[in-house]
């Protein structure tokens, strides 16, 4: 049976226990917390994990349920989920519920993340150390080198809010859900009213313990772009200076930072000797998971790799 098709079929089967447990349970407690619970529309999940998932934003009527009803609901079936072998619960708690946070917290619960609207906290059941993935630690800034391929001038912006102005190509953080080459040309026309298209990825920097990212680590990438609109408006807020400069002496000035010195030789190497010589292209295929797709950068293969049948 194909990979996908087996999980789908354990998540049938787990299911059917889990809803066997709840009932039995509930048979066996009678009118506890936990048949009041899911009477009330609290229905534990199945997840990849091994575990289960409970959302609070499940409760029919979250304000009728007082703290100390699901503190005692809780440690009884952290004790039965104990039993029962489950590897780890994720509770996920809104921001209105938050309340039940601390008595969670007492029955050994800990944050696992935030977002604007929800809490997340994690109790690892099994043995030794949480196998739990930790939540996603990374920011990505996104620069859009804008190379006018006719007149050997590139794109470069100087920051309103530094202490020390340089030139720098424009961007930004990508936004969640948006693609590389997306937040490249969005950030380049917020920042410099410039218009263009995305070419190819050119550099790749990673920082760990980045004051700017909350002392996480930091993605910052730099794409090459086209353009095809040619007059500044840039942003006053955001931008003291903004100029179209000869590439050629971008990649030797002083009045720069060292990673914009260096795609910039980069982006003059290829500009003098073929673009197909830095650039990292990108092509989409579809993903394991049904309806969606992912973004493969790499350099351009040659005709004769591209099909295997005929190596």
């Amino acid at each position: 049976m194909a990979g996908g098709g087996s999980w789908r079929w354990l998540c049938v089967l787990r299911a059917r226990q889990l809803g066997a447990l709840l009932r039995g349970r509930c048979r066996c407690l009678g009118v506890s917390a936990a048949s009041r619970l899911v009477e009330a529309g609290l229905q534990p999940r199945l997840d990849k994990f091994g575990g289960l998932s409970l959302h609070l934003a499940q409760l029919r009527s979250p304000d009728s349920l007082d703290t100390a009803t699901f503190q005692g609901w809780l440690q009884d079936s952290v004790k039965q989920w104990k039993a029962e072998g489950q590897k780890a619960i994720w509770l996920h708690v809104p921001i209105l519920q938050s309340r039940f946070i601390a008595a969670a917290a007492e029955q050994g619960f800990t944050f696992h993340h935030a977002e604007s609207d929800c809490a997340t906290l994690t109790l690892w059941l099994g043995e030794g150390c949480s196998k739990l993935p930790h939540y996603a630690t990374h920011q990505l800034g996104v620069a859009g080198a804008v190379l006018n391929t006719n007149t050997g001038k590139v794109l470069v912006v100087q920051d309103r809010n530094k202490t020390t102005n340089v030139w720098k190509f424009p961007g930004g953080l990508s936004e969640p859900g948006e693609d590389i080459g997306n937040t490249a040309v969005r950030e380049v026309f917020e920042e410099t009213g410039i218009k263009s298209e995305f070419k190819s990825l050119l550099s790749i920097r990673q920082q760990h313990r980045h004051p700017g990212a909350f002392g996480k680590s930091d993605m910052y990438i730099i794409c090459r772009l086209d353009p095809y609109s040619f007059d500044i408006s840039f942003c006053q807020q955001e931008c003291l200076r903004c100029e179209w400069i000869d590439l050629a002496e971008l990649a030797k000035t002083k009045d720069t930072t060292p990673i914009t010195t260096n795609v910039a030789r980069l982006l003059l190497y290829g500009y003098k000797e073929g673009f197909d010589k830095i650039d990292l292209t990108m092509k989409e295929f579809p993903a394991v998971y049904t309806g969606l797709f992912y973004k493969l950068y790499h350099r351009e293969l040659p005709d004769d790799y591209r099909n295997t049948t005929n190596l």
